[in-house]
């Protein structure tokens, strides 16, 4: 056996030359010495010959053979040195084969675990996106990532990802945008657990995101609640005549006044479609899935708003208020149209409008109020859905009062401002 022979070894190595490989053309085992081998085998073409390296060695009693590979992928240097790694595994009772096959095994196992941090993020949002109550928060999930933190380390392993790297993206947002940095940091933890959970990051140090939190300055004391500017309510009507006096698209100012008479928010009624609405009930059903809240709301329609609908019938098959490309209106349609006119309130702020109003103006419950913003009760499903049919005739006779209101409304009304979070 050769192995251990020290210098008698050395001295039959290197029994082969690069032209006798070349030239070798009878099939058979050429040894090199070493336990290197050159194998020359027939193919389909007799005028073809098959050179190829072969490692033969003992262990533990039992003759093996280990292929080296090609001699056009390895040439003579290469293989007497492949040889010389086998005998030193050899020294310490390590099968060469094992060896090799183990360490494709990691390697195969090291690629797989290399993934960039973008592309963990979106395998993340790809299976969860079902989960989420709309498309437009499945969007908004990723593209605050796409904007904040894949121009940070988006392309780097998400192995190689640090608190120094997540610091780094917050930092420019934390004071300026405290809400969505926020979000953002929510959304880069979901990530990186899921990352580790799949094996494509090691376990963490489990105070890594409470001190990115200690590395950030403290946020509650600059954090105010967002207020949408308000037009009184003894100012709406007028509002609404200088709207539809102006020159803006015709569908603009129908869905903005139809936004008016409903409470409703502007995304709920720059999407709503014909097959939501019901002429003969009177009434406008938005779907659970286009709902702040999740759950489907009704809308009772007064006399005018009718009338708007009616007025859009023939201006798309699907679409109660398209845009002038046939699409849904953009968010900032109603924006835009009311900064063109000065006018110094938002178009969601029509509903502070109309609930001061109803508290003011009129004697309805609050719960009756409430129910026609769509805000959710706190109650059981049992009594929630008593009240769901009972309240709907009550904000039918509401909703009939508003639109009789904004046609004529009371001279003396308050017609101070007012700045109220109406969600």
């Amino acid at each position: 056996m050769w192995v251990g022979m020290g210098v008698q070894v050395a001295r039959i190595l290197g029994k082969l030359s690069a032209v006798a490989v070349k030239n070798q053309s009878r099939p058979g085992y050429y040894g090199d010495g070493g336990g290197l081998w050159l194998q020359v085998a027939k193919t389909a073409d007799p005028k073809i010959f098959s050179k190829s390296w072969i490692f033969r060695f003992t262990l533990a009693g039992r003759s093996q053979e280990m292929g080296l590979g090609s001699i056009h992928t390895i040439g003579l240097a290469a293989a007497r040195l492949a040889a010389a790694e086998c005998r030193a595994l050899l020294q310490n009772k390590i099968n060469p084969i094992d060896q090799r096959n183990q360490a494709r095994a990691d390697s195969a196992v090291a690629a797989a675990q290399r993934k960039t941090f973008a592309w963990c993020a979106e395998e993340y949002h790809k299976l969860h996106e079902s989960t989420w109550k709309n498309k437009k928060h499945a969007d908004q999930w990723l593209s605050t990532l796409n904007t904040y933190a894949f121009p940070k380390f988006g392309d780097k392993l998400v192995s190689s990802i640090t608190s120094e790297h997540i610091v780094g993206a917050l930092e420019p947002i934390w004071l300026e945008k405290p809400e969505t940095a926020s979000r953002v940091r929510q959304r880069l933890r979901s990530v990186m657990t899921w990352a580790t959970a799949r094996g494509f990051r090691k376990e963490t140090d489990p105070r890594m995101w409470e001190a990115i939190s200690e590395a950030l300055p403290k946020t509650k004391d600059i954090k105010k609640p967002v207020h949408f500017a308000a037009c009184p309510y003894a100012e709406v009507a007028s509002a609404i005549t200088i709207i539809q006096k102006s020159t803006g698209a015709p569908s603009i100012k129908a869905a903005l006044e139809f936004t008016v008479l409903t409470a409703a928010r502007s995304g709920e009624v720059r999407k709503a479609t014909w097959s939501e609405i019901d002429f003969k009930a009177r009434r406008w059903t938005i779907p659970a899935e286009k709902m702040k809240a999740g759950v489907e709301h009704r809308v009772p329609l007064s006399a005018r708003a009718i009338a708007i609908l009616e007025g859009q019938q023939n201006m798309h098959k699907e679409l109660v208020f398209p845009s002038p490309r046939g699409k849904v209106l953009s968010d900032m349609s109603f924006t835009m149209l009311l900064r063109r006119l000065e006018m110094g309130f938002t178009a969601h702020g029509f509903r502070s409008s109309f609930r001061d109003w109803s508290a003011e103006q009129t004697n309805f419950p609050r719960e009756v109020c409430e129910a026609a913003l769509a805000h959710v009760s706190a109650k059981g499903s049992v009594e929630a859905a008593y009240f769901r049919s009972d309240l709907f005739e009550k904000r039918r006779e509401m909703m009939e009062q508003w639109a009789g209101y904004l046609e004529n409304p009371e001279p003396n009304a308050d017609d101070h401002p007012s700045e109220k979070n109406v969600p």
